[in-house]
């Protein structure tokens, strides 16, 4: 399992995620940030950080943003 970011961070881009995650494992992107499923190890620790709650486990992601599990993937040629 790793985590997604959706459709609430598009736009914003607050970059609190990414001051705490600890492997560095979130790119920026044109719109909004990414999370690299192969280099997150699921600690959860950009999650209580998004001030949109725009962070989401993988297998969670609510169904009006599911595309952004491939949107995600796809960032990183997966």
């Amino acid at each position: 399992m790793a985590y997604i970011i959706a459709e609430p961070c598009i736009g914003v881009k607050d970059a609190s995620c990414v001051a705490v995650c600890p492997v560095d494992c979130i790119y920026e992107g044109e719109d909004q940030y990414y999370i690299n499923p192969e280099e997150c190890i699921d600690c959860g620790a950009c999650e209580p950080e998004c001030p949109v709650e725009a962070i989401f486990a993988d297998d969670s992601v609510p169904e009006q943003w599911h595309s952004y599990i491939e949107k995600n993937r796809a960032f990183f040629g997966l």
